[in-house]
């Protein structure tokens, strides 16, 4: 069973994407913040990170380069509500993160784009 780990401050879309995740067989772990993630990323040991960009304290952005820091073959999908054409090239053309989703999201659009992460899809 592959583990994700979802980095988003709002408590619903962490269960929102725990309940479309969860249905498709992954484990699911959510934390509210990038600082968090950093914290508890050893000890999870996830297969990958579902990455909100806009957060408090450290936003998503910075959370990204210091997962790739310390995990550079760790699969990092953005999760976000920016989702104008620049955003997106910025994050998997500079970035370079593995996928870019757009909130508001469909269930199976996101449960195929989790799979395609480990070539499921």
């Amino acid at each position: 069973m592959k583990k994700i780990m979802v980095v988003d401050d709002e408590a619903d879309t962490i269960y929102l994407v725990r309940s479309i995740l969860e249905a498709e067989g992954f484990e699911v772990v959510g934390v509210g913040s990038g600082i968090e993630c950093l914290e508890r990323l050893d000890a999870e040991k996830p297969d990958a990170v579902l990455l909100d960009i806009m957060m408090p304290d450290m936003d998503g952005w910075e959370t990204y380069h210091k997962i790739k820091k310390d995990f550079p073959d760790m699969p990092v999908s953005i999760l976000s509500a920016k989702g104008q054409k620049f955003d997106q090239m910025l994050g998997l053309n500079v970035l370079k993160a593995d996928d870019y989703i757009i909130k508001p999201f469909g269930a199976a659009d996101l449960a195929r784009r989790i799979k395609s992460l480990f070539g499921e899809a």
